[in-house]
C-alpha cells in the first residue's frame, strides 16, 4: 500500500473497510462457489501447469483453489489482513499492492484472475491499470474478470469505491487496453438475466500492442 497516496482516495477507503472487516469477509466468502469463473480462466489458458496472478484475492480462497488443481498462483491485495491470511491458508506467494500502484514483473503470468476486484478501481483509472495488467501478462495471456454490473455508474456503496459497467463499456476499456474477447457470461448461472448481477468476461492479450500498452480503441457491439 502506498504511502503517498491521499488516505480518502479510493483505493485506500475501500482497503481500510476490507481491513476492519476481514474476518467476517472470509465467513461470508469462504464458501461461495467460483468454479465457473475458475473453469473459464482454465479453458482459455489451456492444457498445462499456468503461472496465475489472482488479483484481489482476499483471504485466498481461490489461490488455494488454483493450487490445488495444479497450477502456480501468487496473490495480490491491497489489504494487509488479506495478505497474511492468504498467504496462511494458501501457502501461496502473496503481493501487497494498492490496484493504483501496481509494481508487476513483465510477462511474469500466463494468466490474471480478477474475481470482484477491478469494479474497485475508478474509471479514470481503470485504462491505466489494464495495460499495466497486459504489460504483466505474457504473450497470449489471457485476463478474467467478474464484476458487478451496471449502467457505468460509479461512487461509495458504504466505504467500498464501486463502478459498475455494462458489456459494451467495460468491453471498450479493456480492448483498448490490448485485449481481444474469448468470452463473456453473467452470473449465477441459469437465473433469468435480471437476476444475474455479475458480468464475467475473458479476453486475450494481443501480441501487437504499442509500446504504451494501450491500442487505438475500437468498438465492438453485441
Amino acid at each position: 500500500m502506498s504511502q503517498h497516496l491521499d488516505t480518502g482516495s479510493p483505493t485506500l477507503r475501500t482497503i481500510a473497510h476490507y481491513d476492519h472487516h476481514a474476518d467476517q469477509f472470509w465467513e461470508g466468502t469462504k464458501d461461495h462457489d467460483v468454479q465457473q469463473n475458475i473453469n473459464a480462466l482454465l479453458r482459455a489458458l489451456g492444457p498445462g501447469q499456468h503461472e496465475i496472478l489472482d488479483l484481489g484475492c482476499g483471504p485466498g480462497r481461490d489461490l488455494r483453489a488454483l493450487k490445488t488443481l495444479g497450477h502456480h498462483p501468487t496473490g495480490l491485495d491491497g489489504s494487509s489482513r488479506f495478505v497474511a491470511m492468504a498467504k496462511e491458508y494458501s501457502g501461496c506467494p502473496v503481493l501487497h499492492q494498492d490496484f493504483l500502484q501496481l509494481d508487476l514483473p513483465a510477462q511474469a503470468f500466463d494468466g490474471i484472475f480478477a474475481n470482484a476486484s477491478l469494479f474497485h478501481v475508478p474509471s479514470a483509472a481503470l485504462g491505466r491499470v489494464l495495460g499495466e495488467l497486459a504489460d504483466a501478462l505474457r504473450p497470449d495471456g489471457v485476463l478474467f474478470s467478474s464484476n458487478p454490473r451496471g449502467q457505468n455508474q460509479e461512487g461509495w456503496n458504504g466505504e467500498r469505491y464501486g463502478a459498475y459497467h455494462d458489456l459494451n463499456a467495460w468491453r471498450e476499456f479493456v480492448m483498448a487496453a490490448g485485449f481481444d474477447e474469448v468470452e463473456h457470461y453473467y452470473r449465477p448461472q441459469g437465473a433469468p438475466r435480471d437476476q444475474q448481477p455479475w458480468l464475467a468476461t475473458v479476453f486475450r492479450k494481443l501480441n501487437h500492442r504499442s509500446p504504451q500498452g494501450t491500442m487505438e480503441k475500437r468498438s465492438r457491439r453485441g
